[in-house]
């Protein structure tokens, strides 16, 4: 197995609603990993299905790992982890369930004759390059059995760490089945360390963006979520629209803050510890349900298409093309 070289020791082993196995729990000796225990799970299924009611642009996903290092305080997925049995908040960023027969499981499933090669979305829940992808390395072994199954794909992180897959992204692109987007709320240094505390660098994922560009691979930039009084200033939007575009991004868009389930409530106690300032703003925009007002949410968006198209085209080297703002919909700031 290609984790059997890992110097981890098993601790003990634990049941998972939904899996019919018992799980491995496993600690990692290394800073990153302090206080997290992952659950080696072996998952029946891993293609899933996006509901039919859904306005995504892809109808597959598959998602390697469950919960999330990266303990955005605004990550959407947060409620899923109660369906194991965990909690939103730190359970969430600490008790990671990684599926260890991932690759296996979808070439298997891409193989049936069934399988009519739509496309499949890579990060649409927890992100498939979290810190742990290191150690396990599922991610080329995904790839792979998509590539030879000869179907269209795409990633959404925020890990530079996909660069290591590089080369099978080059496979898949030069047929026309691969593009990536790497998630980029700021590049302002306190606003980042505030909401995303355990992200790589934002610059970091630019220079990802530039070298995945460089390399033939179609890398676009999204950034979301933008957050009223927290990233959406203009001196702090518009430098990271003018570095997105220096770093050859095929496209940008913008997607506003939606604040479903659990995650509301740990985002306002977040924003009650440290931006109590804006708890009364947040109350009113938020006061309706998840999602802002059909107005806010177009202000945002609009934001990543930048002071205007000229603009864009005259900073951007090469041939154009220009960055399209996400459309302000649910159904894709579900995403975030």
């Amino acid at each position: 197995m290609r984790w059997d070289s890992l110097t981890i020791d098993a601790e003990t082993r634990a049941r998972l609603p939904g899996y019919r196995d018992g799980a491995v729990v496993r600690r990692f000796e290394a800073p990153e990993a302090l206080g997290t225990r992952f659950y080696e799970v072996h998952a029946r299924s891993v293609l899933n299905r996006v509901p039919e009611p859904s306005q995504m642009p892809f109808r597959w996903t598959v998602n390697p790992y469950r919960g999330c290092a990266h303990a955005c305080h605004y990550c959407f997925a947060r409620p899923t982890h109660t369906y194991l049995g965990f909690d939103a908040r730190r359970d969430f960023e600490r008790e990671i369930v990684v599926k260890v027969n991932a690759p296996e499981r979808l070439r298997a499933e891409l193989a049936k004759p069934s399988w009519q090669r739509e496309h499949v979305a890579l990060g649409t829940n927890t992100d498939p390059y979290q810190w742990v992808e290191g150690r396990y390395e599922l991610m080329p072994g995904i790839w792979a059995a998509l590539r030879d199954a000869a179907t269209p794909c795409s990633v959404l992180t925020k890990s530079p760490l996909l660069l290591r897959d590089l080369g099978l992204f080059q496979e898949m692109a030069a047929a026309g089945r691969f593009t990536a987007s790497l998630s980029i709320p700021t590049l302002d240094e306190t606003a980042w360390r505030a909401t995303e505390p355990r992200t790589p660098h934002p610059r970091k994922r630019l220079e990802a963006v530039a070298e995945l560009n460089r390399a033939g691979v179609p890398t676009g930039v999204l950034v979301a979520p933008l957050m009223p009084g927290i990233n959406d200033a203009p001196h702090q939007v518009e430098p990271l629209l003018a570095a997105a575009v220096a770093a050859g991004a095929t496209s940008v868009g913008g997607v506003a803050l939606h604040l479903r389930g659990e995650t509301r409530a740990v985002f306002f106690d977040w924003l009650r510890a440290a931006r109590p300032d804006l708890v009364p703003r947040y109350e009113a925009l938020y006061a309706r349900g998840a999602y802002l007002a059909p107005a806010e949410r177009r202000r945002l968006a609009a934001l990543a298409g930048g002071p205007s198209a000229a603009w864009r085209e005259a900073e951007r080297p090469g041939p154009v093309v220009p960055p399209r703002p996400a459309a302000p919909r649910p159904e894709q700031a579900a995403l975030f």
